[in-house]
């Protein structure tokens, strides 16, 4: 049994895929090319913005979004401490300060109600990370920013497909990012990411970013990192977005599925807001005793992961931040656990988990 299944995925759009990478090898344009362009238009009407700007990852997304928007040494940004390390290694990276800020203990996203608190005369930003498929509670992040004039970068990472009170994830701040890693929702072969916005010169800036600073030939108003987006990989998203729609319902009703099938078991299952959907980047459980649960299905052939063992603050890449208490943060590391999910688990296997779990947990 497979974690995630690329290769169902592949079989099923394996002619289209071939078809738009050999019209890349056959035009040569393999960065930037005629792809690029064609994806940014699709991405960008399918998530209800006037720009897409693809990128060469997830992470360099989130790099350039904050580029644009002028964070720089000594500047604070608030985000979670619950995710991968992309999120404050950027915010690190490009010389500024990361405030971690504990999560909401139902959907492990950001706790708006604890983010005027640190808010200071250095903060500079607001980075919220949807995860696992949920967008967190942006309306409500969005608020507080506007009260202090501070722009919010939605790390869409794991929720590009899903949707918070009818509008779509990436569309909901000033600026969304996302990655299309090959095991994310919409994903690549390699790495790949974008940007989404409404404001024309923020869209002109990350334009210019992503090419080293570069308006036009040899000509760089602004410094900028190499953060081109390749042509193979925007042939693959092309191939993969005319099943997308079907494999995000699939998705949401595994999901659903999962949390049916589990109730009462003895395991935390996925809270998901009513005014959300789920793209479910990972199916994620809480329990007691994680380690047991993970031998004990691993005898019975079927895989898991962590996501995240240990979170950011405790991180000794942060050793310098400054000790943050973020104790549903610390308490979800210790207890997460994700399920094998993609849309193309069969019920068969989804019903074998479900019992393998059941019994593991007694």
């Amino acid at each position: 049994m497979n974690f995630i299944d690329l290769q169902t995925q592949y079989r099923r759009i394996e002619d289209d895929v071939n078809i738009r990478i050999r019209a890349v090898l056959e035009h040569g344009q393999y960065i930037m090319g005629p792809e690029v362009a064609e994806l940014e238009e699709r991405l960008a009407a399918a998530v209800g913005v006037q720009h897409c700007i693809g990128v060469s990852s997830g992470t360099d997304a989130l790099l350039i979004a904050m580029m644009a928007v002028g964070i720089g040494p000594g500047d604070e940004v608030i985000t979670t401490p619950f995710t991968f390390i992309a999120t404050g290694e950027m915010i690190a990276l490009i010389g500024a300060v990361p405030v971690f800020v504990d999560i909401d203990p139902r959907t492990y996203n950001l706790d708006p109600a604890l983010i005027e608190a640190a808010i200071t005369p250095r903060t500079r930003a607001i980075v919220p990370v949807s995860l696992y498929g949920q967008c967190a509670d942006m309306d409500a992040i969005n608020a507080i920013a506007g009260r202090h004039g501070l722009p919010v970068i939605e790390d869409g990472a794991q929720s590009f497909g899903a949707t918070y009170k009818g509008h779509q994830s990436c569309g909901l701040s000033l600026i969304g990012c996302t990655s299309f890693f090959p095991s994310k929702p919409l994903g690549a072969y390699g790495d790949a990411g974008a940007c989404f916005t409404d404001d024309d010169a923020l869209a002109k800036a990350m334009h210019e970013i992503r090419v080293h600073g570069q308006d036009r030939r040899y000509h760089h108003p602004r410094i900028g990192i190499n953060g081109r987006l390749d042509s193979l990989q925007a042939a693959v998203l092309l191939a993969k977005l005319a099943i997308f729609p079907d494999e995000v319902a699939a998705r949401a009703q595994i999901g659903t599925r999962y949390s049916e099938l589990l109730a009462g078991s003895g395991c935390v299952t996925p809270y998901i807001e009513p005014h959300n959907t789920s793209v479910y980047a990972q199916y994620t459980i809480a329990v007691d005793d994680r380690e047991g649960l993970i031998a004990r299905l691993s005898a019975a052939g079927i895989p898991t992961a962590i996501h995240y063992p240990v979170p950011l603050h405790r991180q000794p890449a942060f050793a310098s931040v400054a000790h943050t208490v973020v104790p549903v943060a610390d308490n979800a590391a210790e207890r997460v656990v994700s399920l094998p999910m993609h849309p193309y688990l069969s019920d068969g296997d989804q019903h074998s988990i479900a019992d393998a779990l059941r019994t593991a947990l007694r």
